[in-house]
């Protein structure tokens, strides 16, 4: 089938062993690869109730149909598995140059099962996978080991046009919860624990090799169309504004609508925003727009710190997440000091909302007499410490590696817990943002931003951000429409550019499938109730829709949400997604 390759590559890591199968026809039509189709793989080869940090529990690496096309923002990838972190749906995106390298090798699926007997690396290729002793670069920080796996492996030894690699970091290796995979050196595959997944099965990275392309239904269509979306969309203003500053400027827009989160989410206005915006990275570092493969707009900073303390610090970032997480949560007043505690997360392997909302929930503790250290809001270095401390698993380290909710309950500070499933939300304040309370509620891997990207319309004023009644068409719409970008795996930046209309060209160009607007969001949908039956059969309740209590500590919000205002929104959530009262989708 045209947009397909037709196979899948399972890899028993156990045996050391692995085998190529080939892919159901009927399960691309339905699913259209990607999110879709690994999702039902994850559903049909996971044992129901399997320890997240078992060898049963699989991990699935997947490009969609746009895969290695001239489609722009295709050069991602997804992982997908049950999360360490929540005992959920785990799915997480990475960008950059890796991302064709894996889609070169030919799969459209592979797929890790078992435990490597010890720690191991992968050479994926058309043919197969080779296993090589891992135990060299066992114990190396990120950027060391991906450069280690490519000279090694990749490049002019690789032996096929396109190579590159992904590794873990030492917290994903000693099970830190939240482990990342990173690629690029700064390409993060970052949520919910993949890497530590990865780290349990004893695989330090895999190198993907390859020179397979898919073939399409159009090929000279797919070619038309990309030339003239650039010529069309090279003055658009949402992409000027990402090649001009990236997401960091969302600092500004965010604190201008009082929705950044400031002091473990006591309030969504921080005083110091000007420190640690867009504006401030620009003057205090040396920034170059930075792209991935297959695109313009070229959103990431690579950033070198000019003067003071970390002079020469060289990073892609830090992002708006990273920079809400220390900046805001953590009160961080400093952007360089900022991108300082970026690149530790990076270099350990550790997402850094995650981390930065520990640190600061930890100063919380601290100031409440929980624990017997002391932590303070913007001491870095103590923060630079402590994240050292989780990666090792030492101390209070170890506590705070487990996730928010051990630490929670440990430090019986449950009232205060920010997190929906496990997972701590982005950087929007739901008080001023009340349909990201809707998404970090529903989400199906816990306190998301991006299954809907719904601060978008309502910082926007595509929808008042105060409405409650009817707001949650406008959300099933986007939260449907960036489904087929998962199944795809395009660029959330894209979400502007690829509305209905070209979504469903993409797709004839690639698969040949005609489906118009309704049928899409069946698609949509089929993947979603898919998903909410593997959350459902992994234990999930009613109550893990809702906020955690700490989202409605006191505040000095005029106008915050309520738990009665989620409810109208849920209930109505549900009953667009043809749910019943409990969110259990039909049969």
């Amino acid at each position: 089938m045209n947009g397909f390759y037709g196979r899948l590559l399972k890899i028993d890591l156990s045996a050391g062993q692995y085998r190529i199968e080939p892919v159901d026809e009927a399960l691309c039509r339905k699913y259209l690869g990607g999110k879709g189709l690994a999702s039902y793989l994850l559903h049909q080869l996971n044992p129901a109730g399997v320890d997240p940090l078992s060898p049963e529990n699989n991990l699935i690496f997947a490009t969609g149909p746009v895969g290695g096309t001239r489609i722009w923002g295709s050069c991602r990838y997804g992982v997908f598995t049950k999360s360490p972190q929540t005992g959920l749906y785990c799915e997480s995106y990475a960008g950059g140059k890796v991302p064709e390298a894996m889609d070169a090798a030919g799969y459209d699926a592979i797929i890790l099962q078992g435990k490597s007997p010890r720690p191991t690396v992968l050479v994926v290729h058309p043919d197969g996978v080779e296993f090589h002793d891992g135990q060299p670069f066992w114990g190396m920080e990120t950027y060391a080991a991906e450069d280690a796996l490519n000279e090694r492996f990749g490049g002019r030894k690789a032996g096929f046009k396109r190579s590159g690699a992904l590794v873990i970091g030492p917290a994903a290796e000693n099970l830190v919860r939240f482990g990342v995979i990173e690629n690029d050196y700064w390409r993060s595959a970052g949520r919910t624990g993949p890497g530590t997944v990865l780290g349990s099965k004893k695989v330090k990275g895999i190198l993907f090799k390859g020179d397979r392309t898919r073939s399409l239904a159009d090929e000279a269509g797919a070619k038309a169309f990309a030339k003239a979306l650039r010529d069309e969309a090279k003055d658009h203003p949402g992409v000027t504004a990402y090649k001009e500053m990236g997401t960091p400027m969302l600092v500004k827009i965010a604190n201008g609508a009082a929705a950044f989160p400031t002091r473990y989410w006591s309030g969504g206005v921080c005083d110091h925003w000007k420190k640690i915006s867009a504006d401030a990275l620009h003057a205090q570092c040396d920034v170059t727009p930075r792209a991935c493969l297959k695109c313009f707009m070229a959103c990431g900073r690579l950033s070198t710190i000019k003067a003071g303390r970390h002079a020469g610090l060289k990073i892609e970032g830090p992002e708006y997440e990273t920079i809400y997480a220390f900046g805001g949560l953590c009160m961080v007043d400093s952007i360089e000091e900022i991108a300082y505690l970026n690149d530790i997360c990076d270099r350990l392997g550790m997402d850094t909302i995650t981390a930065g909302n520990l640190c600061a929930f930890t100063v919380e503790a601290s100031l409440r007499g929980k624990i017997e250290e002391t932590y303070a809001y913007g001491d870095v270095d103590a923060f630079a410490e402590l994240l050292g401390k989780i990666a090792r698993r030492e101390g209070i380290g170890d506590i705070l590696a487990q996730g928010i909710r051990p630490a929670a309950a440990k430090w019986n500070l449950e009232e205060i817990a920010v997190h929906v499933k496990g997972l701590e939300p982005a950087g929007y304040f739901h008080h001023a943002l009340k349909g990201m309370g809707l998404a970090y509620a529903t989400s199906d891997r816990g306190a998301c931003h991006l299954r809907t990207t719904f601060y978008k319309p309502e910082l926007s004023g595509m929808i008042s951000p105060e409405q409650i009644e009817g707001k949650a068409e406008m959300f099933v719409a986007f939260e449907d429409r960036l489904t087929l970008f998962d199944t795809l795996i395009l660029c959330r930046f894209y979400r502007d550019l690829y509305q209905w209309d070209r979504l469903a060209q993409i797709i004839r160009l690639t698969t040949g499938l005609d489906f118009d607007e309704s049928e899409m969001k069946a698609r949509a949908g089929d993947v979603t109730d898919l998903v909410r039956r593997f959350n459902l059969r992994e234990g999930l309740q009613p109550s893990d829709d809702r906020l955690s209590k700490g989202f409605y500590r006191d505040t000095d919000f005029e106008n915050p949400l309520t738990p009665e205002a989620l409810e109208i929104m849920l209930a109505e959530y549900y009953r667009l997604r043809g749910w019943d009262k409990a969110g259990n989708p039909p049969e």
